[in-house]
C-alpha cells in the first residue's frame, strides 16, 4: 500500500489542499481528537475539583435558552467531528445518547439545570470519540500516552 498525503496544489488552484488518500484520513481523525479535547475542557473542565468538574456548559444551563443553544452547539460540533474523522456506529449512537441526555436535562427548569450542570454528557461523548480515534489511529504524536497530555519540550537550562 503507498502512503499518499496532502499537497499543496499549483496554478489557478494555488494555495488550496487537496485530498490525496489515506494518510489524510489519519491527520483528520488525529484533528478531530484533537477538537474532542478542546470541546471536553471548555464545556465540562474549565475548573476541576478530584472527580468533579464545571465549564460553561454547567454555568450556562442556569441561563434559560443559553445552555441549550450551547449544548446542541458543542454537541452538533462532536458529532461533526465524529464523522469527518469515521467513527463507528456504536460509537456515534453513544454519543448521540450522552449528548441527548445532557440537552433534554436542560428543558427542565431549576432541577434539569442543576442536573446538566452535575451530568458530563459532552465530556463523556468526547472520550468516546477519542477512544475510536486511539483504536484505529493511535493518538496524536505530539500527546505522551502516559499522561494523555501535550508533551513539553525540555528546554537546556542556561
Amino acid at each position: 500500500m503507498t502512503q499518499r498525503t496532502a499537497e499543496p496544489v499549483e496554478g489557478p488552484l494555488e494555495g488550496y489542499v487537496v485530498d490525496q488518500g489515506p494518510v489524510s484520513q489519519r491527520q483528520k481523525a488525529h484533528q478531530a481528537w484533537r477538537h474532542a479535547e478542546t470541546i471536553k475542557r471548555l464545556s465540562d473542565r474549565l475548573i476541576s475539583l478530584g472527580p468533579f468538574g464545571l465549564g460553561l456548559d454547567g454555568v450556562l444551563a442556569w441561563v434559560p435558552g443559553a445552555g441549550l443553544v450551547y449544548g446542541l452547539g458543542a454537541g452538533g460540533l462532536l458529532i461533526f467531528h465524529a464523522l469527518q474523522s469515521g467513527a463507528s456506529g456504536p460509537t456515534l449512537a453513544r454519543m448521540a445518547a450522552y449528548l441527548a441526555a445532557d440537552n433534554l436535562s436542560d428543558t427542565v427548569p431549576v432541577l434539569g439545570w442543576a442536573v446538566d450542570t452535575l451530568f458530563p454528557g459532552h465530556l463523556m461523548a468526547a472520550k468516546a470519540l477519542q477512544k475510536d480515534i486511539e483504536s484505529r489511529h493511535g493518538l496524536p504524536d505530539e500527546i505522551d500516552p502516559k499522561t494523555r497530555k501535550k508533551r513539553r519540550l525540555k528546554t537546556a537550562r542556561r
